[in-house]
């Protein structure tokens, strides 16, 4: 028989809360720890552009000044201060002039980092003990009102190096803004950095709607805002073959799921793949279908791995109307359509898809690498010309 000890094991939901307190600690000092870094780069950033504008009329002495701050900095604190890194730590400071917003928090946190024996070099030492009341003054700006451009916890280091590439301010701010939103690390950021996805989002829209990406980020409230031209669905790793095969691409969409979601943006939801349809004996498959939960309603995506023919844009039309009569419910909107294909030609969607269809079916190229800027660039020009093209005529008559 045996004795009992009169401790009891903590019970379940108790342990699950002394969990979850664990779990929010460790989470705040990876922030913590993140925030400080940024922090002291920024710092370290001005401390080198007002030496260097103080010595401005020396030919060469911002490029000998950082080869001999990286030798003394490697020789006190270790790797991570090379002459490269420090001229992305200048960088962050001229990009980001405002990052720590008012001034007198940013003198306030100059203090926490330069108080201390510097001398004996003490001071960042004392600046990493601090790290809580930096992550408090953060939290504190970023309850306050945060804007892009300014500091936030959520961004590392690492985040604000991959953001120093984009030149254009209001993409920045736009990749900013969707970073924290999405909770997205470096390197999906990154990846969207290199995919352009700003410049795809800002394709169709007006100057009010490209300032609305740069302040608010991408917000889903027509059709239109949730399809990309072109896909980039380089994640996929398959090569640009004439020998692909549709159900070959769909299976590789299925096995890399989570990063196409990704790449398709927020609201989207799997629903079914090859789903079947019969109708009066004859069998139809539906490649994908998804519900998107901020529109509201069905998406059918028919997969094609050659040029759109006026045949396909017929075929989802009547997917789109088979889930509009059988399937849709009260509280959905239309359902939606969006052929994925390896290439178009903009004026047979026009003219086989009338006014009201074009606002429920859409097509899209998808590209298996990761196009080069220029190749986005020339892409997205046609789409202009595509646009614009009916205007033209119009006006022609």
């Amino acid at each position: 028989m045996k004795r009992k000890t009169g401790i009891s094991r903590p019970s379940l939901p108790m342990y699950e809360r002394i969990r979850q307190i664990l779990d929010s600690a460790r989470s705040s000092v990876v922030r913590s720890v993140n925030t400080t870094q940024v922090v002291a780069n920024w710092l370290i950033g001005r401390e080198i552009v007002e030496e260097e504008q103080a010595g401005q009329k020396r030919a060469g002495y911002g490029e000998a000044l950082l080869q001999e701050l990286s030798m003394r900095l490697a020789a006190d604190f270790g790797n991570g201060y090379s002459a490269q890194n420090l001229r992305f730590i200048r960088q962050l400071y001229l990009t980001y002039p405002r990052l720590l917003g008012d001034s007198k928090i940013c003198y306030a946190l100059r203090s926490e980092f330069i108080e201390g024996d510097s001398a004996k070099g003490r001071g960042i030492c004392h600046a990493v003990r601090s790290e809580l009341k930096v992550q408090a003054i953060s939290d504190a700006m970023h309850r306050k009102s945060w804007k892009p451009g300014t500091l936030h916890p959520n961004l590392s280091w690492t985040h604000y190096r991959t953001l120093l590439r984009v030149d254009k301010v209001e993409a920045r701010s736009f990749y900013e803004i969707e970073a924290i939103k999405n909770n997205w690390a470096a390197r999906e950021l990154e990846r969207q950095i290199n995919s352009l996805l700003y410049e795809r989002l800002a394709l169709s829209r007006d100057k009010k709607g490209l300032m609305r990406l740069a302040v608010k980020g991408h917000e889903v409230q027509k059709p239109t805002d949730i399809f990309k031209d072109p896909v980039v669905m380089e994640f996929l790793g398959l090569p640009e073959s004439p020998r692909l095969v549709e159900t070959d691409l769909e299976q590789a969409l299925i096995n890399k799921l989570q990063i196409f979601l990704l790449e398709m943006g927020k609201g989207f939801a799997f629903v079914a793949r090859q789903e079947r349809l019969t109708l009066d004996g004859d069998h139809f498959y539906i490649d994908l279908v998804f519900y998107h939960t901020i529109l509201k309603c069905y998406i059918i995506i028919d997969i094609k791995t050659g040029k759109l023919t006026h045949q396909d844009l017929g075929q989802l039309q009547l997917y789109v109307n088979y889930y509009d009569r059988e399937r849709r419910t009260e509280g959905d909107n239309p359902t939606l359509g969006l052929i994925l294909c390896a290439d178009k030609n903009d004026a047979v969607v026009r003219y086989t898809l009338g006014k009201d269809q074009q606002k429920k079916i859409f097509a899209s190229r998808y590209k298996l690498h990761l196009p080069s800027e220029a190749e986005l660039q020339a892409e997205l020009r046609r789409e202009v010309r595509a646009l614009s093209a009916p205007k033209r005529n119009r006006g022609a008559k």
